[in-house]
């Protein structure tokens, strides 16, 4: 009965793109109890929010991680990855969730400057909320993307005086870092065509970038694993750092999911994270 319930939470991040069947997976179970600032502004717009979770652990400082949601570029919110903010922030991270403006409202280049524009936010302003100088960014699907696009074009953070190098470590989850859109919703959004090589992660590596983790799920069938090895092909041409995960069994959800209470894959995402990180904090 409990692996079929797991199921249908994994289920529930698949398909559901509202707060109410989200709830399952950010369910208070994990017995947070550190502090939670919402709905704080990295700009002028509606959507450039984002919120703080700060630890309850007995520590004056500690390091960062900026973690971007998914949602295909065009959906998702920050309200519904508070299971990710919380179980980092347990494991001793000031965890900052941001809101990115979305398709079809935007289309790219929009939503990676927003995305910039958040971690310039956190860089000017976290000190204030327990933060110190280590500062990692992670993200699931279109937000790992946004991730590792913004470290490896320089221009996004340049557009605010910062170099990808105030970023210890980047880690992805399940990212679609090097592809062709083909959907007629990611063409339009991603356009036009000439424009499409300014989305692909991989055309921007230079090999001093942060280090970089790559996690991939087997099942996936949702990001295909060239996104994975082109971007990890292109670093290490470059004689960059990177290190890649792949997990035998878990489908796209699965990557993020086992941040929940429910874990319905059995993934160590969360250590593998925190170990990868851990390596980079000064």
């Amino acid at each position: 009965m409990q692996k079929i319930f797991c199921t249908l939470v994994l289920f529930t991040l698949l398909t559901a793109c509202t707060q109410v069947k989200f709830a399952l997976v950010n369910a208070p179970s994990l017995a947070y109890d550190g502090q939670i600032s919402e709905d704080i502004s990295y700009g002028e717009l509606p959507r450039q929010k984002l919120d703080i979770y700060v630890p309850s652990i007995d520590q004056e400082t500690f390091p960062v991680v900026v973690f971007f949601h998914g949602g295909r570029w065009t959906d998702g919110s920050k309200d519904q990855y508070k299971f990710v903010g919380m179980r980092l922030s347990n494991m001793g991270y000031v965890v900052v969730l941001p809101n990115t403006r979305l398709y079809p409202d935007v289309k790219f280049p929009t939503f990676a400057e927003d995305a910039a524009k958040s971690v310039a936010w956190v860089k000017q302003n976290i000190s204030r909320y327990k933060g110190n100088q280590n500062l990692f960014i992670s993200g699931h699907s279109s937000g790992a993307h946004l991730g590792a696009l913004i470290l490896a074009d320089g221009s996004y953070l340049a557009a605010y005086g910062l170099k990808p190098n105030i970023v210890n470590a980047f880690a992805g989850l399940s990212g679609p870092y090097d592809f062709v859109p083909k959907a007629t919703d990611i063409r339009d959004m991603f356009g036009p065509p000439e424009n499409f090589p300014n989305m692909v992660v991989t055309n921007f590596i230079a090999g001093d970038e942060p280090p970089m983790l790559l996690i991939y799920t087997a099942e996936d069938d949702t990001v295909y694993p060239r996104n994975l090895e082109l971007l990890k092909a292109g670093i290490e041409k470059a004689k960059g750092e990177v290190k890649t995960i792949i997990y035998a069994k878990g489908d796209h959800a699965a990557s993020v999911a086992a941040f929940s209470w429910a874990n319905p894959a059995d993934l160590p995402v969360p250590q593998d994270v925190d170990d990868f990180f851990k390596t980079y904090t000064h």
